[in-house]
């Protein structure tokens, strides 16, 4: 038995930049900090209180790659429903509180994983954060502060004239010193701005001022094409200087869509372990087969292999041999035909009708047959 490596790096990357040192939290089952693997957070859209729907999109969440999810907790009868939703979830449940400091209390209480607090919008927040930290303490809860440019602290907006990295970066510290005055420290911080400049710029001077975690997000980035660019440029940027420990994508789309932006830009920067990856050309007047449908396709055929895999959707004889030669699997197109190469080798010619049901095919012929404990360097394994 022989094993030839597959397309997909036998070794992980190089990380872009040594990360940050920061303080680790626990939240609930998922390490985060500098330790610990950046990890994907997003949030419900869900009616808190109705249970069952909320554990649906959390299911689904579970299932496109989230780590952690937020619930939104405006009403009593949503944190009533906490302690259900805490408990059901396979992942960790933040609530996420606006305006009533007593629903900080309730989830607390309810057993979630952790609070996202903005002090921006509850009422005297300052003067709460001795009794919030006193039971976050008792209870081994983090709390993120979370900044956003939309509702900055009236104070900072006087002083700075408006929602600039220097004010934003300064309404966080200052309430993580109040919780460092009752001597609680298990934060995550995270400003959050609807232009990735000024976003960029406040992360920076907080990576510069503290060591706590920090919680990457470009708010009301916008519909999904808008916002997967302003996150993916943001969030590169940042990770980049080895910045960042948690990320959420946030775009006016479901839920699971922003899971798999943020778990692929992730992949994309070497910070995650790479799944499926299709490799495909932009098309051009030398293309003789549709190789956006073609491409859409395949996508579609393979969606939720969990095998590291790289496959080559090429649509003419220019670079589509040399590109699918290096892909684990791939298709160099033309003539009413396609050529099927696996690991460098063309192991046949089908019609072009037939292209993507063969791809499909041999890719879950690659699947069965690697190594299952090779997780970094996945194998064929050959006779």
């Amino acid at each position: 038995m022989t094993q030839v490596a597959l397309g997909m790096p036998a070794t992980p990357p190089a990380p872009l930049a040594e990360r940050r040192k920061t303080r680790q939290l626990e939240v609930g089952s998922v390490g985060v900090g500098s330790d610990h693997p950046v990890s994907v957070q997003s949030m419900t859209t869900a009616v808190t209180a109705d249970v069952n729907s909320t554990l649906q999109q959390i299911a689904e969440l579970t299932a496109a790659g989230c780590d952690i999810v937020r619930v939104a907790c405006p009403s009593a009868d949503d944190a009533e429903a906490l302690p259900a939703i805490a408990h059901k979830s396979k992942i960790p449940v933040i609530a996420d509180i606006h305006f009533q400091p007593r629903y900080v209390f309730a989830a607390i209480e309810a057993g979630c994983a952790a609070v996202r607090v903005n002090p921006g919008n509850i009422r005297k927040f300052d003067d709460k954060v001795g009794e919030i930290a006193q039971a976050a303490k008792d209870h081994g809860t983090p709390i993120r502060i979370g900044v956003n440019a939309g509702s900055l602290d009236k104070r900072l907006m006087e002083k700075h004239g408006r929602a600039t990295p220097e004010a934003l970066a300064e309404s966080a510290l200052w309430e993580a010193s109040l919780f460092g005055e009752h001597d609680f420290h298990d934060l995550k911080i995270s400003v959050k701005h609807n232009d990735p400049v000024v976003m960029i710029r406040a992360y920076e001077i907080l990576a510069d001022s503290c060591d706590y975690p920090l919680h990457l997000g470009v708010t009301e980035a916008g519909p999904a094409f808008q916002g997967t660019v302003k996150s993916a440029v943001a969030f590169g940027t940042l990770l980049r200087q080895g910045i960042g420990d948690t990320i959420r994508v946030s775009l006016s789309a479901p839920p699971v869509e922003e899971a798999k932006v943020g778990g692929q830009i992730l992949q994309s920067l070497g910070l995650r372990p790479r799944k499926l990856e299709i490799v495909s050309c932009p098309s051009c007047g030398r293309a003789q087969v549709d190789v956006y449908k073609l491409a859409d396709q395949v996508t579609a055929g393979l969606e939720g292999m969990e095998v590291p895999l790289r496959v080559a959707v090429m649509g003419c004889v220019v670079n589509g041999p040399g590109e699918a030669r290096e892909a684990d699997l791939g298709v160099a197109s033309g003539n009413g035909k396609g050529q099927i190469f696996v690991k460098g080798e063309v192991i046949k010619t089908v019609p072009e009708s037939k292209i993507v049901e063969t791809l499909i095919e041999e890719a879950m012929k690659i699947a069965e047959d690697a190594d299952p404990e090779a997780a970094g360097s996945p194998s064929v394994v050959t006779g």
